[in-house]
C-alpha cells in the first residue's frame, strides 16, 4: 500500500525551472509565528534579503500586498537581486491611512524606478466590502497621475466582471484565479484548463486591456472540497499546467504564492498555510527540476512505523490465547488482521496529518491526544478479542464504584472508547457548524473505530440495557455521517470516508450494553 501512496510523478514540465523563470510570484516575508495582524511586527531587512535571494533564482518579479510591517525595505532589497516588484498598497476602511500608503507608495516607485514595475492599489476589497465600487475607481483616479509606473487594481474574476467601469481606471487588469477556492471547484487534473477558460471571459470583457493573471495556485496539504484535492503532486501539476498555457498564449502569470504562511491556518485552516512555492519553515524549493514528485517524501520511514504497529497488534494477539479456556476462532484473527492492517497502513497517514494539521496548542492537543487513541485502540482491542472480553460500556469506567470494571486493560480500553468518541464528536460538530476551514479525520479516526467496531461486533454483551449516553453519541455520529457526505459532495472521498467511520463508530456505540452489576 505505502509503494501505491508514495509513487513519485514525473511532469513532462518541471513546476520550477531554473533555465525558465517564472514570470512573478507573490510574496510575504512572514515567518513562524509572525502574522501581519500584529501592527508592531517590522520583518528584518535581513530576513526579507534572505527570502528574495531565493526567489531572484526562480523567478523575474514579486508581487507584494503591503508596505506595512517593514514591507517598504522591499523596493530597494530586491533591486540588489535583480527582481522586479508589482507594489502592492493594502487598502481597507480607514479612508486616512488608505491615503498615508498611497503616498508612501508613490515615494516608493519615484525611488525605485527601475524596480517598481506597477502598483497594485488595492487588492481584494470589493470581495471583502471595505470599500464602495466609487471610493476604490477615486483613490485609483487619485494615484495614477502621480506615478510613471503603471497602475492596477487586483481581484477575484468574479468582481471585476461584475464591476467592468474598474477597467476604464486602470492601466491593465489583474484578477485572480484560485480554481481550489471556486464555489464548484474542479479537480486538480481539469483546473489549468479551468482556469484558462475563466480567463478568456475576462478577456473578452475587456478589450484592449492586458489581462494579468494576479493570483493563482494550488495548495499542496489541507481538506478536500468536492473533488479538488490539496496534495504536493497536484500544486506541482497544477503549476506546471499554468506554465505550459501561458508559453502557448503568451499571458503572464503571478503565482500565488511564494513561501507556505503558517499564520494563515489560524484564519484559513490547514490549506491556507500550504500555497507557498517554497516550504515555510526550511525556506527551500519543494519541487526542483528534475526530482520526481511524491505526496509521501518520507514514505519510507512511515512504512517502517507503520509495519512495527502491524506486527505490535499481531504480538498482542499471539500472547493471548494462552488465557482464554479455548483457542481464538477464524472470525477473532480476521479481525486482528483487519485492524493490524488498517493500523499499519494509517499510521504513516496519520502521523504526517498530525505534523501539517495541528496548529496552536489545543490543535497540537486534540491531534495528539487522537493520534495516541489511534495506536493504543488497535493494542488494546486486540487484547480484549483474545481474551474473550467485551468492549466495555462508558460506566464501567466512569459510573459508581460497583459497577467498574476489576480488569485494568478493559478499564484502558474503555478510556480509549470515550476519548475516541469525545474527539470524533468535536471533529463532528465542526464538520456540521464551521465547515469550510475543517479538516476531515479519516485516518487516525479509522485506526481507532476499526478495532472497536470489531470487538463490539465479535465480542458484544448479550444482555443488559443500552446506555443512554452511548445511544446519543451513535445518534451524533449517525446524522453527522449523513450530513457531511451530503454537504460536501459525492466527490469528496475524505469526507464520504470519515462518513463512513462516523457510521461504524456508531454502529459499535449502539451495541453497547450496561451491566447488570451496574
Amino acid at each position: 500500500m505505502w509503494w501505491w501512496l508514495a509513487t513519485p510523478v514525473a511532469l513532462t514540465r518541471a513546476p520550477i525551472d531554473d533555465a525558465a523563470k517564472l514570470e512573478c510570484v507573490s510574496y510575504a516575508p512572514f515567518r513562524n509565528e509572525q502574522t501581519p495582524h500584529d501592527p508592531t511586527l517590522i520583518v528584518k531587512p535581513e530576513q526579507i534579503a534572505e527570502d528574495l535571494v531565493e526567489l531572484a533564482k526562480v523567478s523575474k518579479c514579486i508581487r507584494t500586498y503591503s508596505i506595512d510591517n517593514g514591507l517598504d525595505k522591499v523596493p530597494e532589497l530586491a533591486s540588489r537581486v535583480g527582481l522586479k516588484v508589482l507594489l502592492g498598497v493594502w487598502l481597507g476602511r480607514d479612508r486616512a491611512k488608505n491615503a498615508q500608503l498611497c503616498d508612501i507608495a508613490i515615494s516608493l516607485a519615484k525611488d525605485h524606478p527601475g524596480t517598481v514595475a506597477a502598483l497594485i492599489v488595492g487588492s481584494e476589497v470589493l470581495l471583502r466590502g471595505d470599500m464602495t465600487v466609487g471610493d476604490l475607481r477615486q483613490t485609483i483616479q487619485s494615484v495614477k497621475p502621480r506615478v510613471n509606473v503603471p497602475v492596477t487594481y487586483a481581484d477575484v474574476w468574479e468582481f471585476w466582471l461584475r464591476y467592468r467601469e474598474v477597467g476604464a481606471d486602470v492601466d491593465f487588469v489583474t484578477a485572480h484565479f484560485l480554481p481550489y477556492w471556486e464555489d464548484v471547484p474542479p479537480r486538480a487534473e481539469d483546473a489549468a484548463a479551468h482556469v484558462d477558460d475563466i480567463r478568456k471571459q475576462v478577456v473578452a470583457a475587456f478589450p484592449g486591456k492586458e489581462i494579468l493573471i494576479g493570483e493563482t495556485g494550488w495548495p499542496s496539504y489541507g481538506r478536500m472540497r468536492d473533488g479538488a484535492l490539496a496534495s504536493r503532486v497536484n500544486q506541482a501539476r497544477f503549476v506546471s499546467q499554468i506554465l505550459e498555457r501561458a508559453r502557448q498564449d503568451n499571458f503572464r502569470v503571478n503565482f500565488f504564492e511564494a513561501y507556505d504562511e503558517p499564520w494563515k491556518r489560524r484564519w484559513e485552516g490547514t490549506v491556507g498555510g500550504y500555497w507557498g512555492l517554497f516550504d515555510g519553515t526550511e525556506r527551500k524549493l519543494k519541487y526542483p527540476a528534475g526530482v520526481a514528485i511524491s505526496n509521501y517524501p518520507f514514505w519510507k520511514l512511515q512504512m517502517a512505523g507503520g509495519l512495527l504497529l502491524c506486527v505490535g497488534v499481531f504480538a498482542v494477539g499471539l500472547l493471548m490465547p494462552k488465557r482464554r479456556p479455548s483457542a481464538a476462532p477464524l472470525s477473532s484473527w480476521a479481525a486482528v488482521a483487519i485492524s493490524a492492517s488498517a493500523s499499519g497502513i494509517l499510521l504513516g497517514i496519520s502521523v504526517d496529518k498530525m505534523l501539517h494539521e495541528s496548529y496552536g496548542i489545543g490543535g497540537w492537543l486534540l491531534q495528539g491526544f487522537m493520534l495516541m487513541a489511534a495506536v493504543a485502540a488497535p493494542l488494546l482491542s486486540t487484547y480484549a478479542l483474545m481474551s474473550g472480553r467485551a468492549l466495555p460500556a462508558f460506566l464501567e469506567v466512569l459510573g459508581p464504584p460497583k459497577g467498574l470494571t476489576p480488569f485494568f486493560m478493559s478499564n484502558m480500553l474503555g478510556v480509549t472508547l470515550i476519548v475516541t468518541t469525545l474527539l470524533a464528536a468535536q471533529t463532528a460538530l465542526s464538520l456540521i457548524f464551521d465547515a469550510r476551514w475543517r479538516d476531515f479525520p479519516f485516518a487516525a479516526l479509522t485506526m481507532a473505530v476499526v478495532p472497536f467496531w470489531t470487538l463490539a461486533f465479535l465480542n458484544g454483551p448479550k444482555s443488559g440495557e443500552r446506555p443512554l449516553s452511548e445511544a446519543v453519541f451513535a445518534g451524533l455520529f449517525a446524522l453527522a455521517a449523513v450530513y457531511v457526505v451530503f454537504n460536501e459532495g459525492f466527490e469528496n472521498w475524505q469526507a464520504m470516508w470519515t462518513g463512513a467511520v462516523y457510521l461504524l463508530l456508531a454502529s459499535a456505540l449502539w451495541r453497547a450494553r450496561t451491566p447488570a452489576t451496574a
